[in-house]
């Protein structure tokens, strides 16, 4: 039942709405994900080392937090457990194919994504606590016309809410933790489970300049361990590489996505695999970016924008490629095996004791993630209800955790993605009807007002 309303929903609503309106905003801008891409790259670096040599607490004030501690916290979310799980599930189900299907999703995402920081960005607002925002003020913007549109935008922004709370828990990774470290640890799950609930909670309660400090930390020193191991067995295995990559290409458009174990493939089934998890580890479409990034002390929104799509580089053509093209050169995508143990299945052909190690990653990735996710749920909650919404939260967070702990993986990573398809469909919905206020003039310095708390 699951899988039948998450197939309904990605390919009547999903699908259409991320493909309009990552094509709309890749031709309004005249392709600027690759035009600027250097330019963006550099400016990641220069706020680096300008943070560097300014020796300061990170740029912080009660405005905000630093731009740098804004991205690694929202990369933090993007770089997880999807990038070594969840595209390798796509590959195990659709083939090699999916992984072209992946990169196309990510190309055209990142200005989706972009939209929606931007926008965030644009319509936040300023609080004795510092500056909010995300789709909560966006959908009110965008719906906030004749009487009747107005209710349908606060209908619209209620409904994200109870949405981003449930997807603010994130099942499908916790999931994935606690079972990859009971089993290779031989530690009970209820024990795991409950270590795994008290470290979020902790990090929880220092907000998002915890949250912030915490990825900033764990997020380089994943992609630099993962990149070297990964690297290493991709060198052992570089003459299976060029017809790994023509497989991508020639299985994303025949009839033949899957391959091995897995013939019977169809097109439809690579780009379906392909553009669910793509979406899924790139937050394309969640909100979740939006209330981030909102929160950041740049008062240019294109430039705090524009390092999303830095975001997606690192996250698709790094990360998520590396992955996928670790289990399709060692060929183990076509064993019957959980996807969970595809990764470490392939790294541990040339690397001793995996099975101690690859729970560790996923720990550090599920972690930065699940913090990252519960923060904006959180504030999604409070958003609803400022006095109820925090016990609230947290009574339906340890709920759902601690059971879907014990349930099959599939059966979390479903309810995920259903939960985004919704999300995604109502947050493009808004970034098209406020295209127009949407610009890509990176190098723009000019400010755009920002809106006062009315309300206090």
């Amino acid at each position: 039942m699951l899988e039948f309303i998450e197939d309904i929903l990605w390919v009547y609503f999903a699908y259409p709405a991320i493909l309009a309106t990552g094509l709309y905003f890749t031709f309004s801008s005249r392709f600027v994900q690759f035009r600027s891409f250097g330019s963006i790259v550099r400016n990641f670096f220069s706020m680096f080392r300008k943070d560097i040599q300014e020796k300061s607490p990170q740029g912080e004030s009660q405005a905000g937090i630093h731009p740098l501690k804004a991205f690694f916290a929202s990369i933090g979310g993007c770089v997880g457990i999807g990038n070594i799980v969840g595209v390798t599930t796509a590959v195990q189900l659709g083939g090699p194919g999916a992984l072209f299907w992946i990169w196309v999703a990510a190309l055209i995402g990142s200005l989706a994504k972009y939209a929606e920081v931007f926008l965030g960005m644009r319509y936040r607002v300023k609080t004795s606590q510092g500056y909010r925002g995300g789709p909560m003020y966006v959908l009110t913007a965008a719906f906030g016309g004749s009487r009747g549109e107005a209710r349908l935008g606060s209908w619209l922004v209620k409904a994200f809410c109870i949405l981003m709370c449930i997807y603010g828990v994130e099942i499908f990774q916790f999931s994935v933790m606690t079972s990859s470290v009971a089993e290779n640890y031989g530690i009970a799950k209820p024990i795991v489970a409950l270590v795994f609930l008290a470290l979020v909670i902790a990090a929880e309660c220092g907000g998002l300049k915890r949250i912030g400090t915490i990825c900033s930390t764990i997020i380089p020193l994943f992609i630099a361990l993962y990149i070297g191991m990964g690297s290493y067995v991709l060198v052992q295995c570089a003459s299976a590489i060029p017809s790994v990559i023509g497989d991508v290409f020639r299985y994303a458009f025949t009839s033949h996505a899957a391959v091995g174990a897995f013939t019977g493939g169809s097109l439809m089934l690579a780009m379906s695999q392909g553009i669910k998890r793509a979406c899924y580890s790139l937050d394309v479409g969640v909100g979740y970016a939006s209330i981030i990034h909102s929160e950041s002390t740049e008062e240019v929104p294109a430039k705090q924008a524009a390092l999303t799509i830095f975001e997606v580089f690192l996250d698709t053509f790094i990360i998520c490629t590396m992955s996928i093209v670790l289990v399709l050169v060692t060929g183990t995508w076509t064993h019957n095996i959980d996807a969970i143990y595809l990764v470490q299945s392939a790294l541990a052909s040339y690397f001793p004791y995996m099975h101690f190690f690859i729970p560790l990653f996923l720990f550090l990735l599920g972690y930065s993630t699940i913090i990252a996710y519960f923060c904006a749920g959180m504030k999604t909650a409070l958003f609803l209800s400022p006095k109820r919404g925090r016990l609230f939260y947290y009574v339906y967070a340890v709920t759902a955790l601690i059971g879907f702990s014990f349930a099959d993986t599939e059966q979390a990573a479903s309810v995920m993605m259903i939960v985004l398809a919704l999300l995604l469909a109502m947050n493009l919905a808004a970034a098209w009807k406020l295209r127009h206020e949407v610009h890509f003039r990176l190098e723009d310095e000019a400010t755009l007002p920002v809106p006062e708390y009315a309300s206090g």
